[in-house]
């Protein structure tokens, strides 16, 4: 059986409807695999193969209880500037493409998408497919891969999702379903209207009229619910969150930021904040500065350098504030990143100056996963040396250490005082090495923050996937979503 999840555009929750069916499926009996031929996310995974996938079938392959594999994302588009992306193929990159030469390429792809999905379909019961945007793309139907197209060729049932906490979801459903050819609003068999507050009620004549003008039943209503899962859209709503907490993290919101859910573990705990910024004056009093992932180091360097933050930082390293650099955010603290090969955007830049380390960019990946510790933490992390790590490894260049230096990951990362570099995204998942960081940062401060409710994050996720099912099971009709499963 297969069934495809759309929306009516981008962040109107097809990943979490298509993640919380694949948990009820799952937990059902059945066997369960996500597929999404084509993701658009620099917030990435690494297999145990040491393949790159998109975040979102990571998620779902977790809620199904099953290993995340690279058929579940054959295509990865990785944004390095406005008008081009990495194109990654079933795990492995095979270079940049401008928006106009991936268009005229991605034809080429179609056998890739067709032996993924039919590999996963032979051992699966059933698969959920999410598609990608809005199936109304009308400037983008010739050739579909992703949407509606996807469905023709995977013979996909369709549901269509609208979100109703932005307005206007009568005119998003029935506006997509009217874009639609008659052969594609033929698949679409319910809709589903997402992120809902207040009295349902008052829906009710709006979807009794709904059905009617679309001839196609509503399967439920999903209330705006708070699950913590992770987020792989750029339009996140974590990067708005302006609360300062006990323990206050900044995380530098780069033009280009990738895995931004490395700090996801301390949504755990009230006591902690992580604060996405993008003016180095909401930098404040911050107990801990970090500078994530990206995937273009040289120009995110130099807007950092625009906009002030350069100096904002140095000044709070000066100050002693802990600066942590991952992956991308490692390479600026040093004092130099080049890029000879173009494998990003090409030229040299200077970092922070903060680590006596350089980077190199490669034409080669390193994509990997890891298990390390950390070796020798200087600094107010001293004290969590030989802290188990588990995480992986996703990135360019190479870095080289100038002087002697600390090991703050093994083989991986180098600090100085109170400022860490690091390779490894996923660095804080683990239970114990998130409370040895608020507990040291905290502690020197004299802040008290209670960490006692933090515990490992794949623990944490599990818990948020069976909330998840349960808030999708009590939503919509589960039952008439197995017979159109079924073509009942």
């Amino acid at each position: 059986m297969v069934l495809m999840i759309v929306g009516t555009m981008s962040n109107v929750g097809k990943s979490l409807i298509s993640a919380g069916l694949c948990r009820v499926f799952s937990l059902d009996g059945y066997r369960v695999a996500p597929f999404k031929s084509q993701n658009m996310s620099n917030n990435s995974y690494v297999t145990a193969s040491g393949l790159e996938m998109g975040r979102a079938q990571v998620v779902q392959a977790e809620c199904c209880g099953i290993l995340p594999d690279v058929c579940m994302n054959p295509i990865l588009l990785k944004p390095v500037t406005n008008s081009g992306s990495q194109v990654v193929v079933m795990g492995k990159s095979i270079g940049n493409m401008s928006a106009s030469e991936y268009f005229d390429y991605k034809t080429k792809l179609i056998p890739v998408i067709k032996e993924a999905f039919d590999r996963l379909n032979r051992q699966y019961d059933i698969v959920v497919i999410e598609g990608a945007g809005s199936p109304a793309e009308i400037n983008l139907k010739e050739n579909d891969i992703v949407n509606m197209g996807l469905a023709e060729m995977t013979d996909a049932q369709v549901l269509l999702v609208g979100d109703i906490d932005r307005g206007g979801v009568f005119a998003q459903l029935i506006g997509t379903l009217d874009l639609l050819e008659d052969s594609e609003r033929k698949r679409i068999k319910g809709l589903i209207i997402n992120k809902f507050r207040g009295d349902e009620a008052l829906l009710h004549p709006g979807i009794k009229m709904l059905e009617e003008r679309a001839a196609c039943p509503v399967l439920g209503t999903i209330p705006y619910a708070d699950i913590h899962i992770d987020d792989e859209d750029s339009l996140t709503e974590r990067f708005g969150i302006r609360e300062r907490r006990t323990v206050d993290i900044a995380v530098v919101r780069l033009p280009h930021i990738s895995n931004h859910t490395d700090l996801d573990v301390f949504d755990q705990t009230d006591d902690v904040s992580v604060r996405f910024i993008a003016d180095p004056s909401h930098i404040g009093t911050a107990d801990i500065i970090v500078i994530p992932g990206t995937k273009n180091t040289i120009e995110d360097m130099g807007w950092l350098t625009d906009t002030g933050f350069s100096h904002r930082i140095k000044e709070e390293a000066g100050r002693d504030t802990v600066i942590i650099g991952i992956c991308g955010g490692y390479q600026m603290l040093g004092e130099s990143i080049s890029d000879p090969e173009n494998s990003e955007c090409g030229g040299k830049i200077e970092g922070l100056g903060l680590l006596p380390v350089r980077t190199v960019m490669a034409t080669e990946k390193t994509v990997t996963q890891y298990e390390g510790e950390l070796s020798e933490p200087t600094g107010v992390l001293s004290d969590a040396k030989g802290c188990r790590i588990k995480g992986y490894e996703i990135h360019m260049g190479i870095t080289t250490a100038l002087s002697e230096l600390s090991e703050f990951t093994s083989k991986s990362g180098y600090c100085i005082g109170n400022v860490y570099g690091t390779y490894i995204h996923g660095i804080f998942d683990s239970r114990d090495m998130a409370c040895a960081l608020i507990r040291s940062v905290g502690g020197r401060a004299g802040k008290e923050a209670d960490v006692s409710k933090i515990i490992g994050q794949d623990e944490y996720k599990q818990q948020q996937y069976d909330r998840l099912a349960d808030l999708i099971r009590k939503s919509l009709d589960m039952e008439k979503i197995y017979g159109i499963m079924s073509n009942d």
